[in-house]
């Protein structure tokens, strides 16, 4: 199954009311940079990373899978993944000018390309070509409810109605102007949801460490499941020394793009639920060495859904140390098998594939007009 065409596209796609907002971005369209992966058996694969839907910051990543990873994949065997995987990531001009960012969201929309290929070619889903469970009970927190744009009133009547709909958890994004605000938010979202289901907080790395300290040591009031993303991205020793300080767990990983960054996470005592997200990470090849590492030191690995569902899906019913995933709607409508929930918990997808095929009806509707 020999490569003979790659093809780009650029998505952009409306997000729930035409605008969301965390405590640093505000977007009205997520956006969807991908590749299909032609081979000379007629199997196309798909894959692709999710963005803020700028479309300069597109255009580079395009850019990159079309003229500098497209040319290394003509005539590769799709089925030698993990070779071709290590050719892209440590071809020597790309690797000097990019080891994380615009060249790894590159990778990982090729990588999951080819794993959709792998498991196209042998005829069934992508998590039963990993060897996962078909009983699976995974659980689906929904966060498309807990906007920081949304209004009070708002916040409570969505969070409300979707775990009466039957998710079994709801998370809120935190970090407006007074993080006394902030805690009225988290405050009046436990008490409309009750104290048995799910509530995550997520500060999208707003916060410094003081605050989220001072702050973050409340939100065991309110029994918080866990504090996302609370300070910088980056910052490892404040991670660790929160961690240390408050009793509500860190999730984050989602601006981490290599399993050097998780490493040094975990080692460092950073976090307690690791968010992988392939379309970040480079592809479904490292995010299952990702999670092979969580594994090892029995943390749990909760997806970040940047691809909107659809690969992860197939990973975290594929991979043991996943229990759960989050639910965005956002980009539903693309994919001939979406993602589905059903009783607060995901359906398993049947079709062949790593869910990533799109539909020709949307790839129209939502391409990106560069004329």
């Amino acid at each position: 199954m020999k490569i003979t065409k790659v093809e780009t596209f650029i998505l952009h796609v409306p997000v729930t009311r035409n605008r969301i907002e965390d405590s640093f971005h505000q977007i009205t369209h997520w956006g969807l940079v991908g590749v299909m992966v032609h081979t000379d058996t007629g199997l196309c694969g798909w894959g692709y990373t999710g963005t803020h839907a700028h479309l300069p910051t597109d255009r580079l990543i395009r850019d990159c899978i079309s003229g500098t990873y497209a040319p290394l994949l003509i005539g590769e065997v799709a089925h030698d993944v993990q070779r071709i995987w290590a050719k892209l990531c440590y071809f020597p001009p790309a690797q000097w000018v990019g080891r994380s960012g615009i060249t790894r969201l590159a990778l990982s929309a090729v990588d999951i390309a080819l794993w959709d290929l792998k498991a196209k070619a042998a005829q069934v889903p992508l998590w039963r070509f990993l060897g996962g469970d078909g009983k699976r009970k995974l659980e689906a927190y929904n966060t498309d409810g807990g906007w920081l744009n949304w209004t009070l009133k708002e916040l409570v009547a969505d969070t409300k109605r979707l775990t009466g709909e039957g998710y079994r958890g709801v998370k809120i994004k935190i970090g407006g102007p007074d993080p006394h605000i902030d805690l009225q938010r988290i405050a009046a979202v436990r008490e409309a949801i009750g104290p048995h289901l799910k509530l995550m907080v997520d500060g999208n790395g707003k916060w410094d460490l003081p605050t989220a300290m001072q702050f973050g040591g409340k939100f065991r009031d309110y029994d918080v499941f866990w504090f996302e993303e609370p300070i910088w991205y980056d910052d490892l020793h404040g991670h660790t020394i929160l961690a240390q300080a408050i009793e509500t767990p860190i999730a984050l990983g989602e601006q981490l793009y290599t399993l050097d960054d998780f490493r040094n996470f975990i080692l460092g005592r950073a976090l307690h639920f690791v968010q992988a997200d392939a379309v970040r990470l480079g592809g479904v090849t490292e995010w299952l060495q990702v999670a092979d590492l969580a594994l090892a030191f029995h943390l749990p690995v909760v997806p970040h859904i940047g691809d909107m569902m659809q690969v992860h899906l197939h990973l975290a019913i594929g991979h043991s140390a996943c229990k759960m995933m989050e639910y965005i709607p956002w980009t539903r409508d693309c994919f001939v098998e979406p993602a589905s929930v059903r009783d607060g918990l995901f359906v398993i997808p049947q079709l062949a594939g790593a869910g990533t095929t799109m539909h020709a009806a949307a790839m129209e509707r939502y391409s990106v007009n560069e004329a």
